[in-house]
């Protein structure tokens, strides 16, 4: 079990310096150790020479079976000495960084708060998904999942919307089709491999795209919000990220004719028959929570919006 554990540490790592800072012990101690339990199973199970951390075939086979072992140990030893039925261990959740930031975390807080036996860690990335390497216990993903091996369960509805400032619009004008886009300034968000110059619109039965072209983009998905609100171009958003935006009249909905297809925000993790139940309990609270959040009851006292 001990070895189990120090290999579970070692695979969920970026470097080995990573997980000796994670292990407590110095980087030569954690490279005697993986060498020794490398030449007991008589297999490589890290490459060796790699900046980052590479696991060998081999390597991800067993960190993904330690893994599964793992949490059945830490399953079983929850049932047996805890009557109360509380939660325990660790969890590991991955989101992009804006949903992150903004939704997820303060998810997270009230979460642990009433579960104070459980330890959350939570990682931000704009970069996709390696469903290879157990890297999390939970992802939040918005859009289609990258691969289609993960287990996944929708926790809210979304969609991205084209939207520009009032004073963009006033000055340019509004489009009237997705082929006037060509003719406009639109802020493109360089996000995870996707092809991010193509705005997409319809829907599953009926799709429709268009590549467009403008003079800022950014890998920042705030960055390229705060351009539009300045008035420097279009955008295609997100829907829970605008929607703010859109009930202050800060931003307006362009073509809000043409449907958009739906980029909905799905919990993923590893289908490998077990789930702990700390984890299904996270992702109950999530898609209890994450609805409200992002489309807060309307103040009745206001006049309605869109």
């Amino acid at each position: 079990m001990d070895d189990l554990q120090f290999f579970h540490v070692v695979a969920s790592s970026e470097t080995l310096t990573a997980a000796s800072r994670e292990l407590g012990c110095s980087l030569p101690v954690v490279s005697k150790r993986l060498s020794a339990l490398e030449r007991r199973l008589d297999v490589r199970l890290v490459q060796r020479g790699a900046r980052r951390l590479v696991l060998t075939s081999e390597g991800e086979l067993y960190a993904a079976r330690v893994e599964a072992i793992l949490d059945q140990v830490r399953e079983l030893e929850d049932t047996v000495t805890d009557g109360s039925g509380a939660l325990r261990g660790s969890i590991v959740v991955e989101a992009t960084l804006g949903l992150g930031r903004a939704h997820i975390a303060p998810l997270l807080g009230d979460f642990t708060a009433a579960h104070p036996g459980l330890h959350v860690r939570m990682q931000t990335s704009a970069l996709p998904l390696r469903p290879h390497r157990r890297e999390f216990d939970v992802a939040v993903h918005v859009g289609t999942p990258p691969d289609s091996s993960l287990r996944m369960r929708r926790l809210a509805e979304n969609r991205r919307l084209p939207c520009a400032a009032p004073s963009y619009l006033a000055e340019h004008g509004a489009p009237s089709s997705i082929e006037d886009l060509v003719d406009h300034n639109c802020i493109v968000l360089r996000e995870n491999e996707s092809d991010y110059a193509l705005w997409r619109f319809g829907d599953a039965d009926r799709p429709r795209h268009v590549r467009v072209h403008g003079s800022l983009s950014s890998n920042d998905g705030d960055v390229v919000t705060g351009w539009a609100l300045e008035g420097r171009g279009v955008i295609m958003r997100s829907e829970w990220h605008v929607r703010p935006h859109l009930d202050r009249g800060e931003l307006v909905r362009v073509l809000p004719h043409v449907p958009t297809p739906a980029a909905d925000i799905y919990a993923l993790l590893e289908d490998d028959g077990h789930v702990p139940r700390r984890v299904s309990a996270l992702i109950d609270h999530l898609a209890a929570r994450l609805p409200g959040r992002l489309r807060p009851a309307p103040d009745s006292s206001s006049a309605p919006g869109e």
